[in-house]
């Protein structure tokens, strides 16, 4: 059997799969609402903006500082030697005054409270520029709105754990994820799911206005690049985690936000997945570090009710050892636009292997409410590596 037979055959018995998972846990649902395992609701914290930089996550990371302190094995989970983290405390230290304001100031408060070297909190901030995977859906219901939902998997070859069968960082960064109100003045100016100790934004809502949430894109020219041109003095280039949080903190509409998704020149590639407050209002920006490549829309005249990514560019084929793609739109297919609600979006958001051993939370959206609510979660076995 030749290598293009494996994959076809491959392809087919996990299409097969996919629909029946898909069919059965949509049954599942209409009878047992959130019948799906999740290890428990995220609680929440508040973010003061008008305090200073040094001084906003205090009450988070000394409520959260035992967990926090897990933060020192992400070093070791690149290079187990040791070696990185001798690096790591060396070097990283140097480069958090080279970071944009207020990033730099609140990554040192966070290692002063939580009594973390400052170049293991730096790491842990800019890991999402390496190496992720996620799935983001924004659909439009036949109402006119917008529900946006993600599942935020992250740990790839990062340390198996052979006896609980689960990748060990994913497990230890799942008592850190917490859902935030940043404030300013006691009002609301947005809504994140976060990791406590990391200062960007990965997943938000702007309440009544847009939604966000940020998938990795893979590439050569990837965030390993940026990060080593940031270092070396090349420093026009923004973030990617820093351009969301600046965006759900300061743009005052979807197409600001888009806008400013689209043209600002980045450290990584990128998917950012935006949803807006009125139909027709989701996309997802297919980014190069220089570029805007790709802009897919909502368009209910084309039939495309919803767009969905999880890391590959949607005009190619996934990866056929982890798509994750075809099974998430085989079930909102089977969903339908009528059907398409929260609850709807977190069954094909468990829908394995869109829901598996990476998967730290989901988190779900609905911008006319301003709603946001998370679940970290859990893929029982049998479930796929990724």
């Amino acid at each position: 059997m030749t290598f293009s037979h494996l994959r076809s055959w491959s392809q087919t018995i996990w299409g097969i799969f996919d629909v029946v998972i898909c069919i059965v846990m949509l049954e599942q649902f209409y009878s047992f609402p959130f019948l799906i395992r999740f290890r428990g609701a995220v609680g929440w914290y508040t973010v003061d903006l008008d305090l200073p930089p040094g001084k906003r996550w205090t009450a988070l990371i000394t409520d959260k500082k035992t967990d926090v302190r897990t933060l020192s094995n992400l070093a070791n989970a690149f290079v187990p030697s040791g070696r990185l983290i001798e690096l790591v405390d060396i070097t990283l230290p140097l480069m958090v005054d080279t970071l944009p304001n207020p990033f730099g100031d609140e990554i040192k408060g966070i290692a002063a409270v939580s009594g973390i070297p400052l170049g293991e909190v730096v790491l842990f901030n800019i890991f999402y520029e390496v190496f992720t995977v996620c799935t983001s859906v924004v659909a439009e219901d036949n109402k006119g709105n917008l529900i946006h939902g993600r599942n935020l998997d992250f740990g790839l070859f990062m340390g198996w754990d052979v006896k609980n069968k689960s990748w060990i960082i994913s497990e230890k960064l799942k008592p850190l994820v917490v859902n935030l109100d940043f404030k300013r003045n006691n009002q609301t100016v947005f809504k994140s799911t976060n990791f406590a100790g990391y200062v960007g934004m990965l997943t938000g809502i702007k309440p009544h206005i847009f939604t966000l949430t940020m998938n990795e894109r893979f590439s050569l020219d990837g965030g390993y690049i940026g990060i080593l041109e940031w270092i070396l003095g090349k420093r026009d280039g923004m973030w990617m985690s820093f351009l969301t949080r600046s965006v759900l903190e300061n743009a005052t509409s979807y197409e600001e936000a888009k806008s400013r998704l689209a043209q600002t020149k980045l450290l990584a590639p990128a998917y950012f997945i935006l949803g807006g407050n009125q139909t027709g209002q989701g996309c997802i920006i297919t980014r190069s570090r220089l570029l805007s490549i790709d802009l897919l829309e909502i368009d209910l005249k084309l039939g495309r009710w919803y767009v969905l990514e999880t890391n590959y560019d949607h005009w190619k084929e996934p990866l056929f050892l982890d798509d994750r793609r075809t099974p998430a739109m085989r079930c909102m297919n089977q969903t339908t636009q009528a059907n398409v609600s929260l609850k709807t979006m977190y069954d094909v958001l468990s829908t394995k292997p869109v829901l598996n051993k990476l998967t730290t939370y989901t988190t779900l959206m609905q911008v006319s409410e301003g709603k946001l609510e998370s679940y970290i979660r859990d893929c029982p076995n049998p479930c796929m590596p990724w």
